[in-house]
């Protein structure tokens, strides 16, 4: 299996993990807690569960390939922004606190150089 595929399947995974498991199915309760303190108590339930499926649709975009230069630049704003807001607001809720950015940035540097990188090299070769 090429790299460019291999690491698809990988970050498609992460996003899917983290919208079935930890937001719609609940099973990590700080996410909605994240969600609460952010957007609000209110809503916060049914919030968590759309950021859920628009996770997981994520996911289902990368695998389907479709504009995936576009699909790239999404997932790099969305990280970003997201990660920032909470890095701000509730680094005491993060998994590794502040530290999270620093995941954060490394997802987004796997992004950016499976899509932009290797998908010009294996371009190129074919």
């Amino acid at each position: 299996m090429p790299a460019k595929k291999f690491l698809n399947y990988l970050i498609a995974a992460v996003w899917l993990v983290n919208g079935l498991f930890c937001k719609v199915m609940n099973l990590v309760p700080r996410h909605q807690q994240i969600v609460a303190d952010i957007l609000g108590d209110r809503h916060s339930q049914m919030l968590t569960v759309l950021i859920g499926l628009a996770e997981i649709a994520m996911a289902a975009w990368i695998i389907s390939g479709i504009k995936a230069r576009l699909n790239a630049i999404t997932q790099i704003v969305i990280i970003a922004i997201m990660n920032v807001i909470e890095f701000i607001r509730v680094p005491e809720l993060l998994l590794w606190g502040r530290f999270n950015l620093l995941f954060a940035c490394m997802l987004i540097i796997v992004i950016y150089l499976n899509q932009f990188r290797l998908g010009i090299k294996q371009v190129q070769q074919t």
